[in-house]
């Protein structure tokens, strides 16, 4: 929920559902204009004025000025006198001469074989004339004849009724009123643009309002304060493209993957680096990794985690102890029939249950077949004597772990591990859910190392922006699952001379197996050129 807003942030929050805005506006407007155009009946104008005398007669002496200022006086009076029942109704009875019942009924409704007054008053607009006597009568109906007809009838039935309620000056007309052919309402370009701003207004209201009571985590600063623990990182979100329904193929993308943006890869060497300091005060580098509900990314960002960590020089050991639902096999590709359920229940030989050299200084024990018992195997002590045996062979373990709020496998781990990392997913991870996942780490005495922000959203592309003192590639965006990744965004030439850069360190860290190919085929290049000579 967001107390306060300022200018930028309306702004942003606006522009963030410009699409949104644009589409509500084009179909309030559409939308408006069809209802006048064929739904609202046409209707028809007519007028006429009448002047307001205040004696009967006019003679020499007297002052015509004062005969206008006179009249002046009577005209509020006289045009509440023909807003009156007893005028309305004897409109009524010269229109029943003049018209037969339906067009009636269309035009007023009757009841008993009698206009309503109120109906008749309904259609009238009596209105003074600015500094003059004068009192002007608009008619409008369904019907252009009656519209006239409504108009002449009242000045035939006027002076009447007036000189018996006043008893006072005179009301007159000079001309007749006409008949108009040309419908005056609806104004269907006046509707579609107070459909479109009315379209418009709503929209921004629901969006201030949903964004207002939206309790989901959206700020990694807000969040690192609130809560009091440190922030690991944050990675951004961005597009994939879509696959076909007949595909198998498993969305979750590595970071060694070809699609993954410069940045996501400059995003998982910056919290190698925090994962490094966290642990540097610790002498068991073994650590895991969750999220508070499913679907939140823990288990992508583990493998990548890992793969980060393998790449910094590092021998790593990724265990994927979501024996609930696995999913580390899926990811590096690689045969689930053995792996951390088998070794701990000692069905299978530690060695046999760990894939090496999945990637370079890179190690995975898969979580192996599904067993009845998860939590009670985490919390045996064989998977603490699996874990002090491996803790001698590897710099660090990494251990993926189910969500924190749904079972308690992770809190089972608290004794055997240096501490845990919780994944949150931006815009979808609650306060509430932070919290759920905080008390469940802390009442297990588990050290929590801090948050990693997934799927942070950043929308505009082709630059490199400052977003929270951290520098992100502003792209579309689209999430699947775990925390899946997609098609690589455009760079700009800022972007390609940081990748050059970086192209340029990975090949002078290259392994060495690549130079003694390299002196090897030079060597076999240098032997046919002595044997030509």
């Amino acid at each position: 929920m967001n107390n306060s807003y300022s200018i930028k942030d309306i702004i942003n929050l606006l522009l963030s559902k410009l699409w949104l805005l644009i589409l509500v506006t084009i179909i309030g407007g559409t939308a408006a204009f069809c209802y006048s155009k064929f739904v609202m009946p046409l209707k028809y104008s007519s007028h006429i004025s009448m002047y307001v005398q205040s004696y009967t007669g006019i003679s020499e002496n007297a002052n015509q000025q004062n005969n206008i200022s006179n009249s002046k006086q009577l005209v509020n009076t006289y045009m509440e006198v023909l807003k009156d029942d007893a005028v309305m109704n004897s409109v009524g009875e010269l229109l029943k001469k003049q018209f037969d019942e339906d067009t009636l009924i269309k035009n007023f409704g009757m009841s008993e074989g009698r206009i309503s007054p109120s109906a008749i008053r309904d259609c009238y607009s009596i209105s003074s004339v600015t500094d003059t006597s004068a009192v002007k009568i608009v008619a409008t109906t369904k019907n252009a004849e009656v519209a006239a007809a409504l108009c002449n009838d009242l000045t035939e039935v006027a002076p009447d009724y007036v000189e018996e309620a006043v008893g006072v000056g005179s009301i007159n007309t000079i001309d007749v009123a006409k008949v108009y052919n040309n419908p005056v309402a609806p104004n269907m370009k006046k509707n579609a643009v107070l459909g479109a701003m009315a379209a418009l207004m709503l929209t921004c209201m629901i969006i201030f309002l949903v964004d207002f009571f939206d309790n989901t985590v959206r700020d990694t600063d807000a969040v690192g304060k609130e809560f009091k623990k440190p922030i690991i990182g944050e990675i951004a979100s961005f597009g994939i493209e879509k696959k076909k329904k007949d595909q198998d193929e498993d969305d979750h993308v590595k970071l060694t993957d070809k699609n993954v943006p410069f940045t996501v890869v400059e995003s998982y060497k910056s919290i190698r680096t925090n994962v490094s300091f966290a642990l540097s005060t610790v002498d068991k580098k073994i650590f895991a990794v969750s999220s508070s509900n499913p679907r939140e990314g823990k288990s992508t960002t583990s493998a990548n985690i890992a793969i980060a960590l393998a790449q910094g020089g590092n021998k790593i050991l990724l265990i994927d102890a979501d024996m609930r639902k696995a999913v580390q096999h899926k990811i590096f590709g690689l045969k689930n029939k053995k792996g951390l359920s088998s070794a701990i229940s000692k069905m299978s030989k530690l060695e046999e249950c760990i894939q090496k050299d999945v990637m370079e200084n890179l190690d995975v024990m898969t979580a192996g077949p599904v067993p009845p018992n998860p939590s009670e195997l985490l919390a045996s002590d064989n998977m603490g004597a699996i874990l002090e045996q491996l803790s001698s062979e590897y710099s660090m373990i990494l251990i993926d772990t189910p969500p924190v709020n749904v079972v308690t496998d992770a809190m089972e781990l608290a004794k055997y591990i240096s501490g845990i990392i919780v994944v949150l997913r931006y815009g979808v991870t609650t306060n509430e859910d932070v919290d759920a996942a905080i008390k469940k780490v802390e009442f297990a005495q588990m050290n929590m190392l801090g948050f990693i922000m997934n799927d942070v959203k950043i929308k505009k592309a082709g630059y490199y922006s400052k977003y929270k003192n951290k520098y992100y590639y502003k792209k579309g965006y689209g999430y699947g699952g775990y925390g899946y990744y997609g098609s690589k965004p455009e760079t700009s030439d800022d972007d390609t001379d940081v990748e050059e850069k970086e192209e340029t360190v990975k090949k002078e860290a290259a392994p060495k197996k690549t130079n003694n190919n390299s002196n090897n085929k030079s060597k076999k290049s240098n032997g046919k050129k002595k044997g030509k000579k």
